[in-house]
């Protein structure tokens, strides 16, 4: 059954490959983002999320036009690398604002016509940095940790009016996402944190680049958009990622720290 689907965050990596795919096998796509887009079977929007009045009166004209909206998948999001004690004011508002208060504006703008239809369906993108804090991308998890508790409590007050709240947590996927992370110059400049942080950097993007294709978690979006009764959370992760994901759930936090200590390499080497 053909579905009118908002998109966010569709000009590039999974939003452009899932906007494309849902397209594709006969649904109504709206894609929004950042800067001007054409495609033959999307119909683009080009809109930031951080704008709460302009995506209000979008999303009325989407639902004046095709008269029902009934999937949003919130994927807009970026990426600042950097140590949580020397991150700018800038830095931190523009990481939650974009990540954050994205998904809230949209959710917000869409529930009061999914409310009235009784029936419609949100998905939101977090990230295995949302169910664990990665160290030199605090900030970023800390995003991500606000769109899981937001989804959470989110699913549990619409629930009673026929819409589904479902996260993504993806891992480690090739996409732009590494090319366009922006990293503190504070940080990389301190003496104590620069080499650290480069070093960590080094095998976070790695891991990026060596990571699943998109298409895997285009085609998991698909399935959710289609399920009946869909989860609330879907863990998208290679096998060594969804062990980590296990991990954390069994063993005490401070181990867990130790862990992420030796993994990411962040203690300082010896003078």
């Amino acid at each position: 059954m053909n579905k009118v689907i908002i998109i966010t965050g569709a000009s590039s990596g999974f939003g452009k490959i899932t906007a494309e795919r849902l397209a594709k096998h006969g649904h109504t796509v709206y894609g929004i983002c950042r800067r001007s887009m054409q495609h033959e079977s999307i119909k683009y929007i080009q809109l930031d999320v951080r704008d709460k009045e302009a995506i209000a009166l979008n999303i009325k004209e989407i639902h004046d036009k095709e008269g029902h909206i009934d999937v949003l998948i919130n994927n807009a999001g970026m990426g600042i690398g950097g140590s949580l004690e020397m991150a700018t004011q800038e830095e931190i508002e523009t990481q939650m604002n974009v990540n954050f208060m994205g998904c809230v504006n949209m959710c917000q703008s869409v529930l009061p016509y999914m409310r009235k239809q009784r029936n419609g369906k949100i998905i939101n993108l977090s990230s295995i940095g949302g169910i664990m804090g990665l160290p030199y991308q605090g900030f970023y998890s800390a995003s991500k940790f606000a769109i899981e508790g937001f989804s959470e409590a989110l699913s549990a007050e619409v629930k009673g009016f026929g819409i589904k709240v479902s996260m993504v947590e993806p891992g480690d996927f090739a996409t732009n996402f590494t090319a366009s992370r922006k990293n503190s110059e504070a940080t990389m400049n301190d003496p104590d944190y620069g080499p650290i942080f480069k070093r960590s950097l080094g095998l976070i993007e790695k891991e990026e680049n060596g990571g699943l294709k998109p298409e895997v978690l285009a085609r998991k979006i698909e399935k959710i958009v289609n399920a009946k009764h869909p989860r609330l959370r879907y863990v998208v992760a290679n096998l060594e990622q969804w062990f980590s994901v296990v991990l954390k759930r069994l063993i005490p936090g401070n181990l867990f720290v130790d862990i992420l200590v030796s993994y990411y390499k962040t203690k300082p080497n010896k003078h």
